[in-house]
């Protein structure tokens, strides 16, 4: 918090964040952001908020968030973000387990959730949360001398007392493999992490840049990225709709985009999907050969590549870099990884995506591509002051990034081997210290003949079909290996209308000529495998997995369980 303070006093006029108006965006300075923050920790004194209580932030993103964390961190309370999709038997489990007894929303809807979850006093911020922080700041009845309270001053008071290893925030996991659990970082983990990150990407973040912030702020690796945005000047817009932001990316114009695997994977789906028609296609299919030899040259194209890429520019790339809005000069994915052709499209068509990893255990990210150092499929070296290593396999962090412990437990337990926590993830470290991320340790599958399968290349290899949308592979104590696969609906579309298939009557996983597509994806990424760790069978679900029926995380990862659980009859027949 004294980094803000400190910057609200030598840079008072430099923009931090932009948000949203009927005439664009209006900018904060830091003197004003600091001044937000200021009357809204004095607030939060006021309404009884101790040192060290927990307070939960539930909201979309928005600059009220960015205010009410940074207020929360400097009355010396501590963060609890829940994501706004969250349901009320999650923020139950959340908020008993955190102990919060005040809430902040967003609005009305989100505040009828928290309140039928727990006992806790509510501020929404369609209501005028934020001016009922400020009016709660002034001064008691009495006067300070008479009983009465300085909540500023205490606020203050409590700002300057801050120290390294006073709590920050529980954010809890998002809870793919079971019950989420809180992850207790210190004003230490974030303030260390944003310094590491701020040296790794130097060359990505300049005092005169931008991002448009579209990522769920309750997600560690958004709000480590919000920090390292405020620290190091890149003014952090808003969006009107994070649901729809396209109209907002043209207009905002970032310099650097930032988003989890999906969000690339769409703009890249929604640029095929322009090129209607057999000459269309035919371009972009030859646009997408240059990117990925463009990328692939090791910046030194021969004269025929120079010229295929100059074409494939002007009739490709040029419109997907003005869809991003024109001005972006990195991208920076991470949440889960990404297919490698979507990176090679990207760095191709003049959109480098910097690929890094981590975990709320590690107050985000632990490891990072930079410009200078790229390796595409890797996930990058780790971050100055963290320590990796791989043991059977596994991949081992340590440094001033990772948690202290879980929330309840009074000490490191056996995610810990001494200083070295054990993530959970497999992966490689190439002679450089590229790390390469393989898969989930919990989510391998032991076939029934004692195999051991790792879903996520599979995965990854069959989305990138143009026909597929998601697959999930199952075959845990089976006797072979399948996947349930969903598929693109726009695309079906388009497939169905050139080959002339009748789906009115029928679904698409009993019709030939469907399947048969779906078989080259499966195929495709059967080549990655050995026979005994191949997809045998596969069905096709007649919906997509959703966040809403609690199949995916807020970041878009599966919940292998509640998938399985929701389409047990399928897996079913195809083991029948």
């Amino acid at each position: 918090m004294s980094r803000l303070y400190r910057r609200a006093q030598t840079t008072p006029s430099s923009p931090a964040l932009a948000v949203p108006d009927e005439d664009g965006w209006h900018e904060l300075s830091c003197a004003e952001l600091a001044d937000l923050v200021s009357s809204a920790a004095t607030g939060l004194v006021g309404l009884g908020v101790a040192a060290g209580d927990r307070v939960a932030l539930m909201s979309e993103t928005r600059v009220e968030w960015a205010v009410s964390d940074l207020a929360i961190l400097s009355a010396g309370a501590v963060t609890v973000p829940l994501y706004e999709t969250s349901s009320v038997e999650q923020c139950r489990a959340i908020l008993e387990d955190s102990g919060c007894r005040l809430a902040l929303t967003d609005q009305a809807a989100t505040a009828e959730r928290i309140r039928s979850a727990g006992d806790v006093d509510v501020l929404v911020f369609d209501d005028g949360g934020l001016d009922h922080l400020r009016d709660a700041g002034g001064a008691d009845d009495g006067a300070a001398g008479d009983g009465g309270a300085d909540h500023g001053a205490e606020a203050d008071r409590r700002a300057e007392a801050l120290a390294p290893d006073d709590v920050a925030t529980v954010v809890y996991t998002s809870g793919t493999t079971g019950r989420p659990k809180g992850c207790v970082l210190t004003h230490r983990n974030l303030a260390w992490t944003t310094t590491q990150v701020r040296r790794h990407l130097d060359a990505v973040l300049s005092d005169d840049g931008s991002l448009l912030q579209l990522l769920p702020l309750a997600h560690i690796f958004a709000r480590l990225i919000h920090y390292v945005c405020l620290d190091s000047g890149v003014t952090v817009g808003f969006a009107r709709d994070t649901r729809d932001p396209r109209g907002d990316v043209r207009a905002y114009r970032p310099s650097l985009f930032v988003g989890v695997p999906r969000a690339f994977e769409k703009v890249y789906e929604a640029a095929r999907a322009q090129a209607e028609g057999p000459v269309r296609r035919r371009i972009f299919a030859a646009a997408e050969s240059a990117a990925r030899d463009w990328s692939t040259a090791g910046g030194r194209p021969g004269v025929p590549l120079r010229a295929r890429h100059l074409l494939a520019d002007r009739l490709v790339f040029r419109r997907l870099r003005e869809a991003m809005g024109g001005r972006v000069r990195h991208a920076v994915s991470g949440g889960a990884p990404l297919a490698e052709d979507v990176v090679h499209f990207f760095r191709g068509a003049g959109l480098p995506i910097l690929e890094g990893y981590g975990l709320t255990e590690t107050t985000g990210p632990a490891t990072a591509n930079a410009p200078e150092a790229t390796r595409v499929g890797s996930v990058g070296t780790p971050l100055p002051g963290v320590g990796v290593r791989i043991a059977d396999g596994e991949i081992l962090v340590r440094g001033g990034n990772v948690f202290q412990r879980y929330h309840h437990e009074d000490a490191r337990g056996d995610d810990f081997d001494g200083e070295w926590f054990h993530t959970g993830d497999l992966g490689e470290l190439d002679s450089d210290g590229f790390l390469y991320v393989t898969d989930r340790k919990k989510e391998l599958i032991t076939t029934a003949a004692g195999k051991n399968v790792a879903p996520a290349p599979l995965e990854n290899r069959a989305n990138r079909h143009p026909l597929v949308s998601q697959t999930m592979v199952v075959g845990d104590r089976r006797r072979f290996v399948a996947a349930l696969v969903t598929l693109d609906e726009q695309e079906l579309s388009r497939f169905a209308e050139e080959h002339g298939v009748d789906l009115d009557d029928r679904s698409p996983n009993d019709d030939e000529t469907v399947r048969a597509e779906v078989q080259k994806a499966i195929d495709a990424a059967n080549e990655l495998v050995a026979r005994s760790e191949s997809i045998r069978e596969f069905a096709i679900v007649d919906r997509e997995f959703t966040e809403e029926a609690g199949e995916l995380t807020p970041t878009l990862k599966l919940r292998r369980r509640d998938v399985a659980e929701h389409f047990a009859d399928v897996i079913e027949s195809i083991y029948a």
